[in-house]
Order: structure tokens, then sequence, then C-alpha cells
């Protein structure tokens, strides 16, 4: 092996992790989250955590409770692991919940206007020499006029430009995940929305059908939360109870967002009305101070559900008995007939038979 290849090999073992990394974050494997992300620090050349300071210490996340008008610092610790120096652009942005219930950030091309706004930082490209690590100052100013409760965000690092990859654009980028949470009056509070409940018959008279259970949650209050939930699924007063099992909980959502679930039931017996009931058990996340509690949220619909083929079962031997019983009562109508007419030629026979033996014989109608 020649120093040509010998350099062209090693650069290719450096940078394969970095495109594996690339290809994994492409397919939102890789979010920005906690300091200390094993892969995501082992397969790109850089990584990120929190500084240690007097917010403290080996810290996953950026969590503060900060009163309106209040101002906080930290920093933000990079590390370039490659033997190269890095270019990074480093840029805060909000939080929001991916439809698979993961906390991701927005692109730079979309306007914060929470803790990606708030937070103040050297912003723009930044060099890390090779083999270094630098702290990245930075403040969360809250504005005076913000509204109480959760706010979520983000500290993210990326390189200036994204890479293409077998046609597809790769943005590499590492982050760390901010919670705010604005002091003032809290109030905790989720909702079902929009519960309706489909059914699907079955071609069996004496079979059992299928249901969809189909909702939206929503976090209507100004706390973070997640929630257990439990869906049940009865015909009338009660009959033929359906406990849904392995119902996925409902990921934690921020203040305003809102999830949809979709609940498919099987074994169910189509006994003319259903009646579909959710219960929420809210799980509030452990903060620093007080955080009120929230009781279960319950909710309900109905449909109905025909037993098509079973009432067309019903129909054709409810048919087939009334013909039975016409056809038994034609028969002994038309039996009856055939024995009267019967009956009268017999009689009519006998008179002519009567009236010949009298014409015959004159004396047999003269008494003594």
């Amino acid at each position: 092996m020649n120093a040509r290849t010998s350099r062209f090999v090693s650069a290719a073992t450096r940078l394969l992790p970095a495109a594996l990394a690339a290809l994994l974050l492409s397919a939102g494997l890789i979010a920005a989250g906690p300091a200390g992300t094993a892969s995501a620090a082992d397969d790109v050349t850089w990584g990120v955590r929190t500084a240690s300071n007097a917010n403290g210490t080996d810290r996953q996340n950026f969590a503060y409770t900060i009163k309106p008008g209040a101002i906080v610092s930290d920093a933000l610790v990079i590390s370039n692991h490659d033997a190269a120096p890095l270019k990074l652009e480093v840029y805060a942005a909000d939080g929001f919940t991916t439809s698979s219930g993961q906390l991701d950030l927005l692109t730079p091309d979309k306007k914060s206007v929470a803790v990606g706004a708030w937070t103040a930082l050297r912003g723009g490209t930044l060099t890390v020499a090779a083999g270094k690590t630098v702290q990245v100052p930075f403040t969360v100013t809250v504005p005076a006029t913000a509204t109480p409760g959760d706010y979520a965000g983000g500290i993210l690092t990326s390189l200036p430009h994204t890479s293409q990859e077998n046609g597809i654009s790769v943005d590499r980028r590492l982050g760390i995940r901010m919670h705010v949470r604005v002091g003032g009056a809290l109030a905790p509070s989720v909702a079902v929305e929009k519960l309706h409940v489909d059914y699907t018959g079955t071609f069996n008279p004496f079979g059992t059908g299928a249901a969809t259970i189909a909702y939206t949650v929503r976090n209507t209050g100004n706390v973070r939360l997640a929630a257990g939930q439990t869906v049940a699924l009865t015909g009338p007063f009660g009959w033929f109870p359906v406990e849904v099992e392995g119902v996925a909980p409902v990921p934690e959502l921020l203040p305003g967002e809102s999830w949809t679930v979709s609940v498919p039931v099987s074994g169910v017996v189509p006994a003319f009305w259903l009646s579909a009931t959710t219960t929420l058990n809210p799980q509030l996340p452990a903060v620093s101070g007080v955080t009120p509690g929230l009781d279960g949220v319950r909710s309900s619909g109905s449909t109905v559900a025909i037993p098509w083929a079973l009432l067309v079962l019903v129909l054709l031997v409810a048919a087939a008995v009334v013909g039975t019983v016409f056809l038994l009562r034609a028969r002994r109508r038309r039996s009856a007939a055939r024995e009267d007419e019967r009956v009268k030629k017999a009689v009519e026979a006998a008179l002519r038979e009567s009236e010949s033996a009298s014409a015959s014989d004159p004396s047999a109608g003269v008494t003594a």
C-alpha cells in the first residue's frame, strides 16, 4: 500500500462514522437530545454537553424556572473530536413534538417566538480547533409579559452547509434541549376531542366485527404533560364489554399541542349500539416548585353496529317460515276444496240414483 492509498483509507475510516450519523439524522433517528448522547457523540466528529456551573453539574439538558422579566446565564460546551478544525453554526430554536412523539427543534429557516427568541448567544459560525473544547455562553431572558407555564426549545450546533448523500440532503446537527418554566399561575389541563367510533361488520352472520376508536388529545393547559390511557368498548346496557389492551401512552405534549389516537378493536359483537370510553391518566413532569395536580379525564362516544348479515339470515328464515305456512295453508285449502267437490258429486250421484229408482217403481211411493 503506497502513501497516497494509505491517506485515502485513513480519511475514509475517519469519515465513515460521520456519514452513517448523517444518514441516521436524515431518518430522524438522532434528534437534538440530552448531553452525553453516546450515539450522536460517537458517530459525528464533535460533541455537545452542558457546562458545569452554578446551574448544575452533569445535567442531561438545560432546565430553568424563571420569573417573567428575569435573566439566567449558562453555557454550552462543544468538543471537536476530529484532527482538523471544525466550523459549526450555533443557534437557539423553539421546540415541538413530532408525529413520532419526540421533541425536535425548528430549523434555522423557521422563526422562533419563545425559547429560541429568548436565548441570546454567540451565534453565527464558530470554529473549534482540532481536539479542542470551547464554551459558548448564553443568556435566557424571559419577557415581563410572558405567559406563565412551560416552554421548550434548545441550542443546536450544525455544519454550515447540508451535504448530499445518495441524492438526499443531510443536515448534521447536535443539540441540547432546554425546558423553561415561566413562573406564575400554573393550570395543567388536558382534553379529549372529536371522539368517534367506526364499526366494520362481517359476512359471517354469527361472527364478530371490528371497530376503530379515534380521538384527539389536546394539552389545553400551560404545563407540559404526558398521559397513560385506557380504552373500553361495550354494547347496550354494558353487554359484551371489550377492554382494549396495549394502548400506547400519549407522549409529552407542550401547551397547545395535540396528539391523534386511533385504536383498533377486534372481536366486537354487533349488538346494534356500541359505546366507547377512553380514560386519560395525566403525568406531569418533575419540575422544581409546586405543580398543581390533575385528575383523570374521561370521554365517551357511540355508534350503531347493526348485524346486517344476521338480519338478512333472520329475514330469509322468516320468509321461508312464512312461505312454508302459506304453502301448507294453500295445500289444505285445495285439499278441502277437492273433498268438498267429491262430497258434492257423491251427493248428486246419490240423488240421481234415488230419482231413477223412484221412476222405475211407481208403487214405491204409495203407502197402504
